[in-house]
């Protein structure tokens, strides 16, 4: 059976972005007969927000959604993303790293992906003969990083269309595991979404580059069969073009709930931001799901301008 899943984070609150890839997820699910799995995914520990999980399943059942089997707990399942770790160390295919980010930033031949941010110059990689000297020389524990070997990755997003990205040259090496041996979000999920077979992902077009680093690791991990479709959609964002964050107003869905807004009229945004064509104020999820077309969902990102900030219907 085809399986998704619905992974939100809880370092924050869900926002209308958010809210309306979920939706698209849960329609295009159920109109395919895909089984759905919620998984909460809690490994940032310092940015997890007391809480935030109940909270956000509370707003996901307030919109109608609803799933078959979950919520299940990343931070449950530390043992699985160490065995992958060690099996990555073990074929050599990942090594310890100590470098400051400030010494990643100022270091002479690093470049810079296509967004700005500093890609890693492998200064690390083949300097250390084992963990443990990395951490005698450094003093402390070491993060790991995976050795992202050369060549484009290539493959179909079920929205985006052909993708080729060569992981080596644009990302860099990347992050599996931090110090303190939390393993990082690339490797987690692809741990997670092979073990729970996850063979449908739909999640906004910010992850876009993730694909490939994560069918890098599902190699690595030689689960190369357990590669699944992707689909990365154009995101929500203020007018400054950014995402969705507070200097654009309070955008959660608990916040609207409190205000006295109903479930259908957010629905009905969402909706109309989907490309279901509709003057009705209110939607249910039933009556989105009944609509919903993937073939209509705006290609460009969706500018939010204040809907929804007066008082309830």
């Amino acid at each position: 059976m085809e399986t998704t899943r619905l992974a939100p984070s809880p370092t924050g609150a869900l926002h209308l972005g958010n809210a309306r890839t979920f939706l698209i997820n849960w329609a295009m699910a159920r109109q395919g007969g895909w089984r759905i799995i919620l998984r909460i995914e809690d490994l940032d520990g310092p940015r997890v927000k007391q809480g935030a999980d109940r909270q956000a399943i509370e707003d996901l059942q307030w919109l109608g959604i609803d799933w078959d089997e979950g919520p299940v707990y990343q931070s449950d399942r530390r043992e699985h993303y160490e065995q992958a770790v060690r099996r990555l160390l073990k074929k050599g295919l990942a090594y310890p790293y100590i470098c400051t980010r400030s010494e990643v930033a100022t270091a002479a031949s690093a470049p810079h992906s296509e967004d700005g941010s500093t890609v890693y110059p492998g200064t690390c990689r083949g300097r250390f003969q084992s963990i443990a000297e990395a951490k005698d020389r450094a003093g402390r524990d070491p993060a790991l990083r995976f050795a992202a070997p050369p060549g484009a990755v290539e493959f179909r997003d079920g929205f985006a269309g052909e993708q080729q990205i060569d992981v080596a040259v644009r990302l860099g090496d990347f992050v599996i595991a931090k110090g303190d041996g939390t393993p990082a979000y690339q490797l987690a999920v692809v741990v997670d979404d092979a073990h729970m077979g996850v063979t449908r992902i739909v999640r906004g077009d910010d992850l876009l580059d993730s694909a490939p680093r994560q069918i890098l690791l599902y190699r690595a991990l030689d689960l190369n069969s357990s590669v699944p479709q992707y689909y990365h959609l154009p995101l929500v964002v203020g007018p400054d073009g950014r995402r969705l964050a507070k200097r654009h107003g309070d955008t959660r869905i608990s916040a609207y709930r409190r205000r006295g807004i109903s479930a259908g009229r957010v629905v009905a945004l969402l909706g109309r931001w989907c490309g279901i064509r509709t003057d009705a104020c209110e939607l249910t999820a039933r009556q989105f799901l009944e609509s919903f077309d993937i073939g209509r969902v705006p290609r460009d990102r969706i500018v939010f301008s204040g809907e929804l900030q007066n008082g309830p219907l």
